[in-house]
């Protein structure tokens, strides 16, 4: 059998395994693994790293935020972006805001996004607003669309939602086998510091990390997990920043619930005394939840060895150092009014990749799952995507482990104008990747247009058949009348 091309002679990397192997590629999926596999169009990967491409499932781009600002990426720069840092497939949010239908926003998302990904792109809901027919009719109406990942905050006053919402939607969610996602810091906690910050004339971009306590995302990720423990749904708490946090993720996992963790490149990688340079330059660096320091790191480092955080994901939020973005409220702006968010959904599989795998901190094996196959699974796209095996999309990064360079804001291919990781010396890198088996970039070079990536209808979330925690008050199976009788 002759195949449309052939990777031959690298070394495949899953999840679980390693393995030398030719792949053979035939109608944009995997159609073969094995030895001395035939095409006219050959690969060469000996020396080299052939692993599943790269999800990017926490990324805002072609995104209006509540207060109007719109983010820097398209769905074309963002996804050509995604594709120079070894990623194959993204799921951007389409944020729901106050008085938008559901309906309204996936309609208003797939505007955006048809014709200009050139990788395979999908949505997490955020919902905001979570009226009865929301509740009712919308969602599930969106889950028939494929859209199986919903998104609530916890904090930002045009986003909210409060606690009874949040139970409305969890159990939406689980009743449709959808999975949902927290952005979880305590909101009067912020407001509170915010206040008595901007009373001491304390308003630059350096004092947004002290409004942003680490006890704020602690109190928020207990009462999101015991939320979510209540009516026994699955939970992702995202870019968790602080070893409370994530401590409590470890501990939830432990008694049996469904709460799953994410964490960032930022939170690995910086810290708040970036945000304490002169003039504006430090707004470059907010994010929420905010930069914490260098203890944080280390122990988030060893959250992910221990298994705490199954995605390590990048929250690419592009604004730029401009009127058109961090300084739309002026060049003296308050830290309040300083869009959040950094870049870096082309630096994150090159970050983790010469940080984890060059440094020892994680395996090969543990960098596909961290950037790929668990993302696959906890947002119904496995086996489709994320893995080496026969009928999956041939959705392929091939990376050369030794190769060095610099990331700078040139290379990020992104439109923000600059990076957060600039002057980063990195080893190990993507060289080619595929997607549905057309190279996207090969050798430094882009080779499809905008239109190449399609809209992926997601697969419900499974649980595995586990049963999680489910409260005693909402268990059916338990006899009230004999548990109280005399």
């Amino acid at each position: 059998m002759t195949f449309d091309t052939v990777i031959k002679d690298g070394t495949c990397v899953t999840a679980s395994e390693q393995f030398v192997a030719d792949i053979g590629i035939s109608g944009g999926k995997i159609a073969a693994l094995g030895k001395d596999l035939q095409s006219a169009d050959v690969i060469d990967a000996s020396g080299r790293l052939v692993m599943p491409g790269g999800i990017e499932a926490h990324a805002h781009i072609a995104q209006n935020s509540a207060t109007g600002g719109m983010t820097a990426d398209d769905y074309t720069s963002g996804s050509i972006s995604a594709a120079y840092g070894g990623n194959t497939c993204i799921i951007p949010f389409a944020a729901q805001h106050r008085g938008m239908g559901v309906t309204e926003t996936l309609d208003l998302y797939d505007s955006r996004a048809a014709g200009a990904s050139v990788l395979d792109y999908s949505y997490h809901l955020i919902v905001s607003d979570p009226t009865e027919k929301v509740l009712t009719e919308e969602l599930p109406a969106a889950f028939k669309r494929g859209i199986t990942s919903f998104k609530l905050f916890m904090t930002y006053d045009k986003m909210l939602v409060n606690d009874a919402q949040f139970l409305d939607v969890l159990s939406v969610a689980k009743e449709h086998g959808a999975l949902t996602m927290v952005h979880a810091e305590n909101a009067g906690m912020i407001k509170w510091m915010t206040d008595r910050l901007l009373a001491k004339g304390l308003k630059g971009p350096k004092y947004h990390a002290l409004s942003h306590p680490a006890l704020a995302e602690e109190e928020a990720i207990h009462r999101a997990i015991c939320m979510a423990k209540l009516v026994d749904a699955p939970l992702l708490i995202v870019h968790v920043s602080t070893p409370e946090g994530a401590a409590l993720v470890q501990n939830a996992r432990q008694a049996g619930a469904m709460i799953y963790g994410e964490t960032c490149p930022q939170y690995l990688f910086l810290t708040r005394e970036d945000m304490d340079k002169p003039d504006m330059q430090g707004a470059a660096f907010m994010c929420s939840p905010p930069l914490r320091d260098k203890p944080t790191q280390d122990a988030l480092w060893a959250h992910i060895q221990a298994g705490t955080f199954d995605v390590v994901s990048s929250d690419h939020s592009p604004y730029r150092m401009d009127e058109s973005g961090k300084l739309a409220n002026g060049p003296d702006a308050p830290f309040t009014v300083i869009a959040n968010g950094m870049p870096g959904i082309g630096a994150r599989l090159p970050m983790l990749f010469s940080e984890g795998v060059g440094k020892g901190r994680i395996t090969v094996s543990e960098f596909v799952a961290l950037s790929s196959t668990n993302a696959a699974r906890l947002y119904g796209l496995l086996p489709q995507k994320g893995t080496l095996t026969v009928g999956a999309d041939a959705d392929i990064t091939i990376w050369d482990p030794e190769k060095r360079g610099k990331i700078t804001a040139a290379n990020q291919q992104d439109n923000a104008g600059y990076s957060v990781f600039e002057g980063w010396e990195v080893t190990g890198l993507p060289v080619t990747t595929f997607s549905r088996g057309q190279r996207v970039i090969d050798e430094g070079a882009l080779h499809v247009s905008a239109g190449h990536g399609k809209f992926l209808p997601r697969a419900k979330f499974d649980a595995g058949g586990r049963r999680g925690y489910l409260a005693p008050e909402l268990d059916s199976t338990l006899n009230y009348d004999a548990d109280i009788a005399p």
